[in-house]
């Protein structure tokens, strides 16, 4: 373990208490990581197979307005979804980003979606910084913790990581947790993320979702 982790987590005696709890259902955590996901697109699947069978994914104008129907807890619970993925994987975040300027528009949507991801990203932060790598391990694979581990090691670590948020270049979940346990101040992490997630979403969100309706027009 880092020093830095140790730092940021308020102390070895402090982390190894958190640690500690993490081993204690590291299996339970891990069993999840792998299986809630497929839950999730397992439920994804079957709203998309219901809302054919009742009509509401005919067209886009039949969503949303089965959308507005159910009022603010259409995007309440659709925000808490993208916020919860990003911070344990419950469907993939992406398919959820791609998701939000269909069902709300383009401008409600691309909020939702930086509300929902830039809220999940602070959390992974200030959830890496009380518990360390334990936790990091647990969710993510050894292999794919220790490749971008040595990251953190470099000097430049705030620069590159500000790249890869704007950029899709690597795993951003991964690389919040790990930036939780450097020396980084949140304030710093906080601007990067409230910042760079703006031209992410859009180009991701709207670019891909506006590339999507010319291809399979709805």
């Amino acid at each position: 373990m880092s020093h830095a982790a140790e730092t940021a987590a308020g102390g070895p005696a402090e982390l190894t208490r958190a640690q500690q709890r993490v081993k204690e259902h590291s299996a339970a955590i891990r069993w999840a990581s792998r299986i809630l996901p497929l839950i999730g697109l397992a439920v994804c699947a079957g709203f998309v197979i219901a809302g054919l069978k009742s009509g509401v994914l005919s067209s886009q104008d039949d969503l949303r307005a089965f959308i507005s129907s159910l009022g603010f807890w259409g995007p309440l619970v659709f925000g808490f979804a993208s916020f919860a993925s990003v911070v344990f994987p419950i469907v993939p975040g992406g398919l959820l980003v791609l998701a939000a300027p269909v069902l709300f528009g383009p401008v409600t949507g691309t909020i939702i979606n930086w509300v929902a991801v830039c809220a999940g990203s602070l959390l992974n932060f200030i959830i890496a910084r009380h518990i360390g790598l334990a936790l990091i391990e647990t969710l993510f694979s050894e292999k794919l913790v220790e490749k971008y581990l040595g990251w953190t090691r470099h000097r430049n670590f705030a620069r590159a990581f500000a790249i890869a948020i704007v950029l899709p270049v690597a795993p951003d979940d991964l690389l919040c947790y790990l930036a939780g346990t450097t020396k980084m101040r949140f304030s710093a992490y906080a601007i990067i993320i409230l910042l760079g997630k703006i031209p992410t979403l859009l180009a991701y969100g709207l670019g891909i979702s506006a590339l999507l309706a010319t291809v399979v027009p709805w």
